[in-house]
């Protein structure tokens, strides 16, 4: 099955006009944002932040909300339009021979860019690699401040979802495991040329 899966595209929980995302914080970050629907004024605003579509990549990045700062998962919802805007503008985190014309202007584009994209490979529910890559997008500056202040629609606090779903899969179910999984389908973005590679 899985060489029917494209090897870059993005999947995601998404509606007409939101796309769901996943961060992992620390609870003094993270509950406040969920409790108000919104980031704090802690929340840095200036600094680099990664957005995931993909739920199970974030439980491997945050170890199902046990890592160190990553206690909080959040599901973010965001608009479509923001996500769409976001990956215009996006330069690859790494040079591509073919997408960049050398070296040099990869790295010009990548300092112009306010957002940037990378693909790790996706992974399954025990959080194995999988083989084809799922969507990361970093945000910086502008990019980083529309997130926080205008695209996002509303935040919900996933962790206990995260921790029953790793409870479930110790216990050998499975099954129940995998239906509480967020529903992910292939998000139209249209030709991404600049970000395949």
């Amino acid at each position: 099955m899985s060489h029917e899966v494209p090897t870059r595209a993005v999947r995601a929980a998404h509606t007409d006009t939101t796309i769901t995302v996943y961060q992992a914080y620390s609870p003094a970050l993270g509950l406040p944002a969920a409790r108000d629907g919104r980031f704090p004024p802690a929340w840095k605003r200036e600094r680099m932040t990664w957005i995931k579509p993909s739920f199970l990549w974030m439980m491997y990045r945050c170890g199902w909300g046990t890592k160190d700062g990553q206690e909080t998962v959040l599901a973010v919802e965001i608009t479509r339009e923001g996500f769409d805007r976001a990956l215009r503008e996006a330069c690859l985190s790494h040079y591509a021979r073919g997408v960049h014309a050398d070296r040099a202007a990869w790295q010009e584009a990548l300092r112009s860019a306010p957002t940037r994209v990378q693909w790790d490979p996706e992974r399954d529910l025990r959080l194995n690699p999988l083989p084809y890559r799922s969507l990361q997008l970093g945000l910086s500056g502008p990019a980083s401040r529309a997130y926080a202040d205008e695209w996002t629609v509303a935040i919900r606090d996933v962790t206990g979802t995260a921790r029953e779903i790793r409870r479930l899969l110790g216990a050998g179910d499975e099954a129940g495991a995998r239906a509480l999984l967020p529903t992910e389908t292939p998000y139209p973005t249209g030709p991404l040329p600049h970000l395949v590679a």
